[in-house]
């Protein structure tokens, strides 16, 4: 297998121009932090969140200073706790004065071996992948049940909802919720003019993937890659941002896998 350079990064065209985006696990490296800046390089005005409230500032205003303190907010929230979740959709409103794409992107992961995961490692991975993400559409629904225009909602869901991988039974079950909570979703709220996608990434490298996966748990995962390398970060945003655009108006329910993991 031949390994393949990433590509070169897709500048913006502005697909989401004057509309407004919530994306949640937002601080930070990752595909939340990705989305972000893409979501603000099509145009939109993006109130970020997440929960670890000093890197959420820091990339509050490392964005702010690129884009214009205008077009970034952002509020610490918890999606484990409902609270926190109903203030962070009203904040959004109150800043923006509407809300027109919602990502959810929070979930948590972790290995351990069915004969040794606990019940409490267990129950955090799904209120945080899972639950979390219920919250969110269910919030996102409410509001846009009361908005005139609809919305778009984009979950953050992973091929390890379809595909077996040991030690991974607790994240593997939460990601395979999400899709079938996307799907559900998606039927109900057709009728309010909303979409409910998910992207489902199979390996998307950043610094804090590193901390919490082993180098030989990552070799072994970059092997099953057609590509022979990870996906950058802002790959996946690309999808969402896909998703959450005009481009993809007959979609919704759909699980898009962005992969190049060989059969």
């Amino acid at each position: 297998m031949t390994d393949v350079e990433s590509p070169s990064y897709v500048p913006g065209h502005g697909l989401l121009r004057g509309r407004t985006a919530l994306v949640t696990a937002a601080a930070g490296t990752g595909i939340g932090g990705a989305t972000a800046r893409r979501l603000l390089e099509e145009g939109a005005r993006v109130l970020l969140s997440d929960a670890h409230p000093r890197r959420l500032k820091d990339h509050e205003a490392a964005l702010a200073a690129e884009f214009g303190p205008a077009a970034v907010t952002a509020l610490p929230c918890d999606v484990t706790d409902e609270d926190q979740v109903r203030r962070l959709f009203a904040a959004a409103v109150d800043t923006h004065g509407r809300l027109d794409v919602v990502v959810d992107n929070a979930g948590l992961g972790g290995t351990a071996p069915l004969t040794e995961m606990t019940d409490a490692q267990w129950a955090r991975v799904l209120d945080v992948t899972l639950t979390g993400t219920f919250r969110c559409v269910r919030a996102a629904l409410r509001h846009f049940r009361d908005q005139e225009g609809g919305g778009v909602v984009v979950n953050n869901a992973s091929v390890a909802g379809r595909r077996a991988q040991a030690g991974q039974a607790h994240h593997a079950a939460a990601k395979a919720g999400v899709m079938a909570l996307t799907r559900c979703a998606a039927v109900e709220a057709a009728a309010l003019g909303v979409r409910v996608n998910a992207v489902a990434p199979s390996l998307a490298l950043h610094p804090h993937l590193v901390k919490v996966t082993t180098p030989d748990l990552l070799a072994d995962l970059t092997a099953h890659e057609a590509y022979g390398r990870p996906a950058e970060p802002w790959e996946v945003a690309n999808v969402i941002v896909f998703l959450a655009s005009g481009y993809s108006s007959y979609m919704t329910g759909e699980v898009v896998s962005v992969s190049s993991r060989r059969a």
